[in-house]
């Protein structure tokens, strides 16, 4: 990566968790859907980011979220579970071989299906951790999937409109 890509990662980094911290926060929906944008952080760094810095930049990220939403490491558990599962969905989604190296995550250059679907996979990973780590027991099955359906229809659609206004 070059100084101005790692430049440009940082500032996005920084802009999501602040959208997120101070924006987002009181986006909810009829009580069930929720909004977390601050998991572009993860998801829009270049493919050659390696494992452990994702995990490492997921666990920050988390972390920094849960500080403050008073969560007690919720985020970081499912922010670093959606890092850890994201070259797996990569190597799933992305078709043409040798190209995976070189790929930016964008709405340019993904095209809108699939950046909706890779956006729509992940944040389905890490709301299902999140709502069941929150409800801690299956009797709260029914109201906790359709917290997880319509929140990651809510973030997924946020993220892409983000990418949609700010795209180049």
């Amino acid at each position: 990566m070059t100084l101005r890509e790692i430049l440009s990662a940082v500032f996005l980094f920084l802009l999501y968790l602040v959208l997120q911290i101070l924006l987002v926060r009181n986006l909810v929906l009829f009580d069930y859907a929720f909004c977390f944008v601050y998991i572009a952080c993860v998801l829009l760094l270049p493919n050659e980011t390696s494992l452990t810095w994702l995990l490492l930049i997921g666990f920050v990220t988390g972390i920094i979220v849960d500080t403050f939403y008073n969560t007690l490491g919720m985020h970081a558990a499912a922010t670093v579970l959606m890092a850890y599962c994201r070259p797996l969905i990569v190597r799933s989604q992305i078709d043409v071989p040798g190209l995976e190296h070189r790929i930016e995550f964008s709405l340019k250059e993904l095209g809108a299906g699939a950046f909706f679907r890779y956006v729509f996979i992940l944040a389905l990973i890490h709301h299902t951790a999140l709502f069941f780590i929150e409800a801690s027991s299956l009797s709260l099955l029914i109201p906790t999937m359709i917290r997880v359906i319509a929140s990651t229809l809510f973030t997924t659609v946020s993220i892409v409109l983000i990418q949609f206004f700010t795209r180049n």
